[in-house]
Formats: structure tokens, sequence, C-alpha cells
């Protein structure tokens, strides 16, 4: 691995971390509601575990969005921005839906897009960069584990 280009990491790292930010804005004030503790399923780890995984999460996602680029050519450059803008998009409307609106329903069906994107993310970044593909494998785990209680908490 060559010389860290300091410029796009830390792009990188404000660009996901606006993404966690804008989220978080939906999601803190509603954690320890009435509501959320009404509808949380038996399995949900304790409130606490949530921010510190997330933190892990978004670092490792801002990681991978750093190697991809990096190591992509410029024909590839444009589709990990449309990938990526998708799922961060998609990662602060599940805040919205669920936590904002309430909506644990209409936001199970929405974090099936949001899974998906996290698949299409892992195949471009495949393709580029491993180390970039395995980083997100533990993103894609817990919005699967995030899907389970949700769906249990909806349905």
């Amino acid at each position: 691995m060559g010389k860290i280009n300091l410029k796009v990491l830390i792009s990188c790292l404000v660009i996901v971390y606006a993404v966690a930010l804008i989220g978080s804005l939906f999601t803190s004030s509603s954690v320890s509601s009435s509501w959320y503790e009404s509808i949380k399923p038996a399995i949900t780890p304790p409130n606490w575990v949530f921010p510190i995984v997330w933190n892990i999460l978004f670092f490792l996602i801002a990681i991978s969005l750093y190697l991809v680029w990096t190591f992509s050519n410029k024909k590839d450059k444009g589709k990990i921005i449309i990938v990526y803008t998708i799922n961060f998009i998609l990662n602060v409307f599940w805040s919205i839906l669920y936590f904002g609106l309430k909506n644990p329903a209409i936001a199970f069906y929405e974090i099936i897009f949001l899974f998906s994107s996290i698949i299409a993310m892992i195949l471009i970044n495949y393709r580029i960069n491993k180390t970039a593909f395995y980083l997100l494998i533990p993103y894609l785990l817990w919005v699967g584990f995030a899907g389970v209680l949700n769906w249990l908490s909806a349905f």
C-alpha cells in the first residue's frame, strides 16, 4: 500500500460521520422512549451497545470508502459515488421511518433496500479492493440483525 492520501481519508470520515450524525438526530431521542420500550424485542441488546457498534461500523465504512476510492479507476468512481450515496440515504431514511415516524412496518420494507445496497457496495468493493470488501461484512451482518429486530418489533 502506498502513501495515505490524508485529504481523501478525512473527506471519507467526514462524509460517513455526517451520515451518522443525521441518522442519530432521529434515533437518539427515541431509544429511551416509552414507545420504543413497548415494541422492543426481547433479544434487543442494551441501548448503550448501539452507539458503540454504529461508531465502529461507520469507521469501517469510511475506511472501506477510502480504500475503494483510492484503488479505483476513473470509470469506477461514478459507480462508487452512486452506490455509497444510495446506501447513505437509505441508512438515514431507515432512522427517519423507524424512530422519527415511529413506523417499524414501513421501516422493515425499507431495511430490505438498505441491506441490498450494502450487498451492492460489497460487490463493487470486491472487484476493486478486497480489504474494502471485508470491512463491509460487519455492516451487512449488523443490518441483517437489525432487520430481524425490526421484523420482531413491527409484526
